[in-house]
């Protein structure tokens, strides 16, 4: 049976597991050398050239949930998302991105594709004539981020591709919020989707790992820089992924059920100034969710009013916890500007709306019961008298 053909459990737990020949082991073998016979064989193996028997296989996972042709699996998020940059970019050429992207991928642009000679534009905001202002004859690739991190905006994936392919540009878009169990760029007409696997591939908080997918002939370009770039990643952190990835479409619609419960809740919360979540009928992205995606994920921020203290309110927090990264089980939550956008001047954070009261939170399986209890009692102890 074909993989698109596939329920999506069926993908996440069977596809791409390696076959253990010889013990019949239902678990894919591990595979620790970094040394492989050179003669009379047809691919000559090597870690950094993403072609070890664990490597070669969870990208083949990868490549079906994404609905792609093949995927490459890297050591991080921003290896993935700079060795698809500069593949595609180089010296003279032009990118326009997409103005609300995660922190280290802003910084990314901002602090090096100057040493590059690649000159980007910024949208001005997230509609299809900002993209389409921003394009100039050298403009080579369009970047996009939808779900946004931390203020969960939209983009309209369809009108970029279309507009993109009208042009002849290349397009990429990070699917890290959404993950393929809720969207699928490629689908939509996206060249290239990059995930950073850290977050829902795996799971866990426990792995560090990056991905991109698109058709073969754009991954063989992103190979061939990649493998100069060393950014693979070790065999047993890629088996430890692919274990992860089993349960990737129960966690993530576990984690989505309990993220629209408790946006609700936030919503009419009197301490709340505002909920960024597209799964609520008030979010102006709401309608366009239900166009591209299959749900709304369990990634959510609010902002909270003056007289509570965000950094007070974690603090006082018993159950959830405060936590650089995000989409593993357990529910966390962290302040964008001390972290994911720390890197962005004060000036930069605001032009975002990413304000000191902004709050982001990974939502995760436990009872939802549970997690409302505890965000009401961090809400009265962090409350400031006046």
């Amino acid at each position: 049976m074909s993989p698109k053909k596939q329920g999506l459990n069926t993908i996440c737990t069977h596809s791409g597991s390696l076959e253990d020949s010889v013990f019949k082991g239902v678990v894919s073998p591990l595979y620790m050398s970094t040394s492989y016979d050179f003669m009379e064989v047809d691919t000559k193996r090597y870690p950094r050239y993403f072609n070890t028997p664990n490597q070669e296989f969870l990208s083949k996972k990868i490549a079906a949930l994404e609905h792609a042709e093949a995927a490459l699996i890297f050591g991080s998020g921003m290896a993935a998302i700079s060795a698809t940059l500069l593949t595609f970019l180089k010296s003279g050429d032009h990118a326009v991105i997409q103005n609300d992207i995660y922190g280290g991928t802003r910084n990314f642009i901002v602090s090096h594709f100057k040493n590059y000679g690649i000159q980007y534009s910024f949208t001005r905001d997230l509609s299809a004539e900002a993209f389409e202002e921003c394009i100039q004859e050298n403009t080579t690739l369009i970047y996009i981020e939808t779900p946004s991190n931390p203020l969960l905006k939209l983009v309209d994936i369809f009108a970029i591709a279309k507009l993109a392919k009208s042009r002849q540009i290349i397009t990429a878009a990070d699917n890290t919020f959404a993950t393929p169990i809720v969207q699928n760029p490629i689908d939509l007409g996206i060249d290239i989707v990059i995930h950073s696997a850290t977050k829902y591939f795996g799971g866990h908080s426990d792995i560090s790992a990056g991905a991109v997918a698109s058709s073969q002939e754009v991954m063989d370009k992103i190979w061939d820089l990649a493998k100069d770039f060393g950014g693979n990643l070790s065999d047993y952190t890629v088996w430890l992924l692919e274990r992860s990835m089993k349960t990737l479409g129960i966690r993530v619609k576990a984690q989505q059920r309990n993220a629209k419960r408790l946006a609700k809740f936030l919503e009419k919360n009197k301490a709340v100034k505002a909920v960024h979540y597209p799964g609520l009928k008030s979010s102006e992205y709401h309608s366009l969710a239900k166009i591209q995606m299959k749900g709304y994920g369990a990634m959510l921020s609010f902002e909270l009013k003056d007289p509570w203290n965000s950094e007070g309110f974690l603090k006082a927090l018993k159950l959830i916890k405060p936590s650089m990264s995000l989409a593993g089980v357990e529910s966390t939550m962290l302040l964008p500007s001390k972290t994911s956008h720390a890197l962005l001047t004060d000036s930069e954070r605001m032009e975002q709306g990413i304000t000191d009261q902004l709050i982001r939170f990974s939502v995760g399986i436990e009872t939802k019961s549970d997690l409302i209890e505890d965000i009401q009692q961090a809400l009265t102890a962090c409350h400031i008298k006046k």
